[in-house]
C-alpha cells in the first residue's frame, strides 16, 4: 500500500485542492494518507473533519520584504525542517505533495533532501513565494494555469493540469438544484459571493442593487455575504431575517451546498480565487470578476485576466465597483442571452474538470520511479 503525505494550508484555496487530490488517489488505489499542516491553521480543523489523519508542524510565513521578523522566522524554519524530517522518518512516505502555503516549505524541502519524490500544485497565475522557492528542489509542479510556467525559475519541471475541483461541482444538475433552492426555471439567477469571510466592496454596492430589483419577480439575487459582513448587510436593508428581501433577493451568511448554487446560477459576481474560477469554468458559468486587490502579488487580477482574455468574464477593479455599474451589468446580461451563451462557450477553453484525477495519476506514477 502506498503511503502519501499531502500538505497545504492557510486558506481554503490551498486546503481543498489537497483534499480533492487525496480523494482522487483513493479512487485509483488504496493508500495511507497523512496531511501535514500548522497547529492553528484552518487545516487543523478541516482535515480531521474530512476524515483524514493530520499532523502539525509549527512554521510561520516569510514577509516579502527583508525584516527582522524574517530572521526569527528563518530560525523557526530550521527547527521546522528537523520536525519535518522526523515525520518523514516515522511515516516513510512514497511521495510528498504540496498544494501551497508556507507550511509546505519544511516538509517538501525535507522530502527533497531525503530523495523522496515530491510534487507541488500551484493554483494561481502568480505563484506563491513558497512554491517558487520549492520549484528549485522538487521533482514536478502541477500548474493550475499554463500562464504560470514562465514565472517559475525551473519551468521545465512544470506540467499544466488545471486546478482540482470537487466532483459534485460537475455532477450537480441544474433542474434538481433549482428545485432544491426553490427557484423557478424561468427566473434569472445571479449569485453574488466574496468568499467565506465576505468582500466589503461587493457587499456595500449590493445594498443598492437589492433595493433596485426588490419588486422584480423575474430575477433572483442570491447574495452570500460571508460571516463577517452578514449582520451589517441585513441591518442596512432593514431586515430581521436575511433569508429574503423584496420579490427575489436571498441574503445568506454562508452557503454549504455551493455545487447546487453554481448549477442553478445564470451569472456569478465574485472574487477571482483560483479554485473558485476552476469551479466556474467547470460549470461553464459567465462571470463578473472583482479581484481582491490585496492578494499577494495581485494574483487574483492575473487569474481574472485569463478569463477576460478568453472572453469568458468581465473584470471590474475593486476600486471602481459601484452599485450603478452592477445594476447595469446585471440588466445587460439578463437581456442579452446570446452574450451569456458566448461567454459560457468561452469557458470551455479554460476548464479542466479532470485535473484532480490527472494530478493523482501523476503522483502515483512518480511513486513508481523513486530515485
Amino acid at each position: 500500500m502506498k503511503r502519501i503525505i499531502l500538505s497545504g494550508g492557510g486558506t481554503g484555496g490551498h486546503i481543498y485542492p489537497a483534499i480533492t487530490i487525496a480523494r482522487e488517489i483513493l479512487k485509483i488505489e488504496e493508500a495511507e494518507i497523512l496531511f501535514i499542516g500548522t497547529p492553528d491553521g484552518m487545516e487543523s480543523k478541516i482535515i480531521p473533519e474530512e476524515g483524514f489523519a493530520f499532523a502539525s508542524i509549527p512554521v510561520s510565513g516569510l514577509k516579502r520584504k527583508i525584516t527582522f521578523d524574517n530572521i526569527k522566522i528563518l530560525m523557526q524554519a530550521i527547527h521546522s525542517l528537523f520536525k519535518a524530517k522526523a515525520v518523514l522518518n516515522k511515516f516513510k512516505p512514497d511521495i510528498v505533495i504540496g498544494t501551497g502555503g508556507y507550511v509546505c516549505g519544511p516538509i517538501l524541502m525535507a522530502a527533497a533532501l531525503s530523495r523522496i519524490p515530491t510534487l507541488i500544485q500551484e493554483q494561481n497565475v502568480i505563484p506563491g513565494i513558497t512554491n517558487k522557492i520549492l520549484n528549485r528542489v522538487v521533482d514536478k509542479v502541477a500548474l493550475g494555469y499554463e500562464e504560470a510556467r514562465i514565472r517559475f525559475p525551473k519551468p521545465e519541471k512544470c506540467i499544466y493540469t488545471g486546478n482540482p475541483i470537487r466532483p459534485d461541482v460537475v455532477s450537480a444538475q441544474r433542474a434538481e438544484s433549482r428545485r432544491k433552492l426553490g427557484i423557478s426555471p424561468e427566473v434569472f439567477m445571479v449569485v453574488i459571493t466574496g468568499g467565506s469571510r465576505g468582500a466589503r466592496t461587493i457587499n456595500r454596492a449590493m445594498i443598492s442593487v437589492h433595493e433596485h430589483f426588490k419588486r422584480d419577480k423575474g430575477i433572483c439575487l442570491y447574495h452570500i455575504t460571508g460571516n463577517l459582513e452578514y449582520d451589517k448587510i441585513v441591518r442596512e436593508l432593514g431586515l430581521t431575517d436575511g433569508k429574503s428581501f423584496g420579490k427575489g433577493s436571498r441574503i445568506i451568511k454562508y452557503e454549504y451546498d455551493m455545487p447546487a448554487v453554481l448549477a442553478a446560477a445564470d451569472l456569478i459576481i465574485c472574487r477571482a480565487g483560483a479554485v473558485s474560477l476552476a469551479e466556474l469554468a467547470a460549470r461553464e458559468l459567465p462571470s463578473i470578476l472583482i479581484p481582491y486587490p490585496y492578494a499577494s502579488g495581485d494574483h487574483q487580477t492575473f487569474n481574472a485576466r485569463v478569463f477576460v482574455k478568453a472572453e469568458a468574464a468581465k473584470m471590474i477593479a475593486d476600486k471602481y465597483v459601484t452599485e450603478k455599474e452592477l445594476i447595469q451589468d446585471i440588466n445587460d446580461f439578463r437581456h442579452q442571452p446570446e452574450t451569456l451563451e458566448r461567454m459560457s462557450e468561452a469557458t470551455k477553453k479554460i476548464k479542466k474538470i479532470y485535473a484532480g484525477a490527472d494530478i493523482a495519476q501523476l503522483a502515483l506514477e512518480m511513486t513508481e520511479n523513486k530515485k
